[in-house]
């Protein structure tokens, strides 16, 4: 009997239907190809693998960059939660003499966002406030971002986002939030904010799922003001040539 050689097909058939049946539904870039394609094909498979590949920070901003370039439509503002979102640790767990470390991919997304005009918030619950700046200035990072809202808050950031569009004018629609808590995730998605949530960092795959999810979010945001405005005219005509009448 060939039942090891058999066992070997059917795990490679098994295997392979999991593969498509992770990939169905993803459209395929048209610009990739060959190693671009495979990478595409590892971050699609598990997005979370990503966060666990060093790759170096320059290497991180240029495919960060390429991923940007895929979207024509962009956020004004894009905002993170700091705890477990852009690092891997508590803040008041930690000693303001420590030196703290970003996830790998964060300072290359940072960093490429900005190149893109893009502009960087902070929207964290930590009680240790001092911690927090005090670890973006060893990061060489807290100049990177236009406003950081860090204080302690049972309204899950939907008071942080009130001062994060008072003190930029930019809309909800407009923004683009990170965070590794559902309930912060639901609260703010509520206010017309795109929100996406991370599991282990944000990553490529995060950064890629959150600017698909916001270019989703806005097509479907300006088709329904179509439908408003043409559904809006119809009314104003039809008043028109009952006041004629």
């Amino acid at each position: 009997m060939l039942k090891g050689p058999l066992s070997l097909v059917q795990k490679g058939k098994k295997k392979k239907k999991i593969i498509e049946s992770r990939l169905s539904g993803l459209a395929r870039p048209s610009t990739l190809s060959g190693r671009s394609f495979l990478s595409w094909v590892l971050l699609n498979l598990n997005p979370d693998r990503t966060a666990r590949v060093e790759m170096g920070e320059e290497k991180v901003k240029e495919e960060a960059m390429r991923i940007i370039g895929m979207f024509q439509l962009l956020p004004r503002l894009v905002v993170f939660d700091l705890d477990y979102t852009l690092w891997p640790f508590y803040c008041e767990c930690r000693s303001k003499r420590e030196m703290p470390s970003l996830y790998p991919h964060a300072k290359g997304i940072l960093s490429a966002l900005k190149d893109k005009g893009i502009d960087l918030a902070i929207a964290s619950r930590s009680p240790t406030a001092d911690i927090a700046n005090t670890f973006l200035d060893k990061l060489n990072i807290k100049s990177m971002f236009v406003t950081k809202e860090i204080f302690s808050s049972w309204t899950h950031k939907t008071d942080h986002f009130q001062r994060i569009h008072s003190r930029t004018g930019i809309p909800f629609s407009s923004m683009l939030f990170f965070d590794d808590e559902n309930r912060n995730i639901q609260a703010v998605s509520k206010m017309g904010v795109t929100s996406i949530y991370v599991d282990n960092g944000v990553n490529l795959g995060a950064l890629r799922q959150g600017l698909t999810e916001f270019t989703e979010n806005q097509n479907a945001s300006e088709k329904n003001k179509q439908k408003w405005l043409k559904k809006y005219s119809q009314n104003s005509k039809s008043s028109e040539q009952n006041n004629q009448k």
